[in-house]
């Protein structure tokens, strides 16, 4: 791109055909001195018949600055649609550019999965911003997960190919929103619980995974026993649970009834706590056969916002985790009132977020 300035003086007034000015591209908004009003807008490509107008504008305020765009040259808009497909993967769409930023919003209710990687990557070419939300963020339909924007009013054509190329070539979409699997889920209770706590625990794990479009297959309350639970759980397993949700029991005794019980239901632990708080009582295993099973600490029965709440939408979304994904909690895992954004909005099913401009 090369810059231009137009100075009174430089077009006719009457607004004879200028070939000259076609192809300009303007580099800011021209007000109208007279009205206030905008005449041009930023980023608007320049034709012959704008000659008058400008002409009329240059007599009367200051010199307008422009560009002209070299072969390849790729304007503001385009581009920024270009990038924004590059880095779309399954379960999201493009939104209509709005000053040179397209969103990308989520079309469906999901696991936002984000490469942070090639995010820094992109970003690390002049004049070319993408923002995302943070990777692994349960979101509903409608909502904004990410935006492209070019900064200039064009980049050259050579780059944003060679970004669409790389993008292209890694293993898996740089933006996507994978959708929540249906389970039939267990849950085994060891806690002594009177019939209205129990009516409150039932309701809230059924609404909890009726989110995530699970159903309770079925409660076991049994006695703190190891044997009790064995049984429970290979019952429920047998019964077709895809998901094992234990409840109640004490994290920090050896001898809890479901820490004993794992290996005789062939069930294997990833990690026995958790750093983050609330919910560092909470524990994860799964089965030989690869069912989940997982721990809800006594404050996860109701919270809304519990580490329980971080990991469930990765365990909805069929991914496996592991000690790392765990481990990797502690950063972020101070849970408060300002964290909300983080856990799954459980009492909506679709976003509501309006195009922003800028």
């Amino acid at each position: 791109m090369h810059p231009v300035t137009l100075l009174p003086g430089d077009l006719a007034p009457e607004g004879a055909p200028t070939p000259s000015l076609a192809g300009l591209v303007l580099t800011h908004t021209v007000l109208d001195p007279r009205t206030g009003r905008r005449a041009f807008r930023k980023g608007q490509v320049l034709i012959p018949a704008d000659a008058a107008t400008l002409a009329d504008l240059l007599a009367t305020g200051g010199p307008i600055h422009a560009v002209r765009l070299d072969p390849g040259d790729v304007l503001e808009d385009p581009a920024a649609q270009r990038l924004a497909t590059a880095l779309s993967g399954p379960g999201v769409a493009q939104r209509t550019p709005v000053q040179s930023r397209v969103n990308i919003e989520a079309t469906r209710k999901g696991l936002l999965r984000v490469d942070a990687e090639a995010i820094f990557a992109v970003n690390r070419h002049p004049g070319i911003g993408v923002f995302t939300a943070v990777d692994r963020l349960p979101v509903l339909p409608g909502k904004v997960v990410a935006g492209a924007k070019i900064a200039p009013v064009a980049i050259p054509g050579a780059v944003l190919a060679d970004i669409e190329t790389t993008l292209a070539a890694r293993p898996e979409p740089v933006i996507q929103v994978k959708p929540f699997l249906p389970h039939r889920a267990g849950i085994v209770v060891t806690e002594g619980l009177d019939e209205r706590v129990r009516d409150r625990f039932e309701d809230a794990v059924r609404r909890k995974l009726a989110w995530y479009g699970s159903e309770v297959l079925r409660f076991a309350h049994v006695p703190s026993d190891p044997a009790a639970v064995t049984a429970a759980a290979e019952s429920l397993l047998a019964e077709g649970a895809t998901l094992l949700l234990s409840a109640g029991g004490n994290m920090m005794d050896p001898l809890d009834a479901t820490l004993q019980a794992l290996p005789a239901f062939d069930a294997d632990l990833v990690r026995l706590g958790a750093p983050a708080h609330p919910g560092s009582m909470f524990w994860l295993g799964y089965t030989a056969s690869g069912t989940p099973v997982v721990n809800l600490a006594s404050c996860s029965m109701y919270s809304k916002s519990t580490v329980a709440d971080l990991v469930l939408p990765w365990i909805m979304a069929g991914e496996r985790v592991d000690a790392d994904d765990l481990a990797a909690l502690g950063y972020g895992g101070l849970l408060d009132r300002t964290t909300s954004w983080r856990f799954p909005p459980y009492d909506a099913e679709e976003a509501d977020e309006p195009d922003e401009e800028g």
